[in-house]
């Protein structure tokens, strides 16, 4: 019987399943999928919290499809949009649950990872943790000053890739994680663009400040327009949000958010399709370099990950633009699963004590 840990990653109408044999301090695939769930199906659930329960009867159908012999021994969810918290590991209890079920920043389906976690670990009696969230929040206090007082900066990217991309990079190297510099573009449906100092994030694009426009999501962009539109009674608040967060980006400037058809099109003569992916790789690039910035260019190397990191147009520009800055390491596409996976085996194997939500009061959960 195989030792088995369990990672889960909800999507908006997928749940990210895979199972890994833990032995030896090693990982190794069991089972993956991605259990795919219809629209249909979904826009009957009014709310996020709504679909817990059907999701959870569809993993538990995935481990009952397993065809050899597991004994589960922990699960490892997606962090969700969490309050800002400190990076690691962190075991699910009842107040995680709550917490990511009914008072989370922002709605969305990762919000699920945490009590799906939960729902299976209390049905075979194993611990459930969440791993290096969305909101894990290292900044230095001069990262997070902006020309607001009442609008601070504040980190929010996808802190579970980076850090997993950045122990990649610092076993490449043989170097400690503690030790590594490096700027990290986690290019996806959105894009973080991140400083690694010591292994911290110390400061990132957010996922709307300063970030480059993505495939679906608009960026930064110019405040006062942004003002205006806000007030020309034109648009709704969703519709504005919509605007920005899922229908911006190549979505709004070329009708797609499918960047390989961006490519098609290019080489099928469109100019303005050229246009518009050279001002990506553009704003992708101006970013890396103010990470870079921000570790006085003294970097161990420059990661490229995420989807888009398989375009090979996209790594021979940029290496065109900032390959002076130092070497550039592509981790294609985002293995978030194995990462959630590690997270969870290196707290059986005692190499990381895992936080408690419960004993982290509101105060204490930012950096640290």
């Amino acid at each position: 019987m195989k030792n088995a840990i369990l990672a889960i990653n909800p999507g908006t109408t997928t749940t990210r399943c895979a199972l890994f044999e833990w032995s030896n301090g090693t990982l190794s695939v069991i089972a993956e999928a991605t259990l795919d769930h219809d629209e249909t199906q979904m826009a009957r659930f009014q709310t996020i919290p709504e679909q817990l329960h059907f999701r959870a009867r569809c993993v538990a159908q995935f481990l009952s499809d397993i065809p050899v012999p597991i004994r589960l021994v922990a699960c490892a969810g997606r962090g969700g949009m969490l309050t800002p918290v400190p990076a690691g590991v962190i075991r699910v209890d009842r107040d995680l649950v709550n917490f990511a079920l009914y008072s989370p920043l922002h709605q969305h389906a990762s919000n699920l990872g945490a009590p799906l976690a939960d729902a299976i670990a209390h049905a075979h009696g194993v611990p459930a943790f969440v791993v290096d969230p969305v909101s894990v929040d290292q900044f230095s206090d001069v990262a997070r000053i902006s020309g607001v007082p009442e609008l601070p900066r504040f980190s929010f990217g996808h802190a579970l890739n980076i850090r997993a991309c950045g122990r990649r990079l610092a076993a490449d190297l043989n170097k400690p994680f503690g030790d590594l510099r490096a700027v990290v573009a986690h290019l996806g449906a959105g894009f973080s663009i991140a400083a690694l100092d010591g292994g911290r994030i110390v400061d990132n694009t957010n996922r709307m400040e300063a970030s480059p426009f993505t495939p679906e999501r608009s960026g930064g962009v110019p405040p006062l327009a942004l003002i205006d539109l806000c007030y020309s009674g034109r648009f709704t608040k969703d519709d504005l949000k919509k605007k920005l967060y899922g229908n911006g980006g190549l979505q709004a400037l070329l009708g797609t958010k499918d960047v390989r058809r961006v490519e098609a099109m290019i080489a099928e003569g469109d100019s303005n399709a050229a246009l518009v992916f050279e001002a990506m790789i553009y704003q992708i690039a101006k970013a890396i370099g103010a990470m870079s910035s921000v570790l006085n260019f003294d970097l161990d190397g420059i990661i490229l990950t995420g989807g888009l990191a398989n375009s090979s147009r996209v790594r021979d520009m940029l290496q065109a633009k900032v390959g002076r800055i130092a070497n550039l390491v592509p981790y294609p596409g985002s293995d978030e699963c194995l990462a959630l996976a590690e997270g969870a085996a290196r707290v059986l194997s005692g190499q990381e004590i895992p936080m408690s939500w419960a004993q982290l009061a509101p105060s204490q959960r930012a950096a640290q």
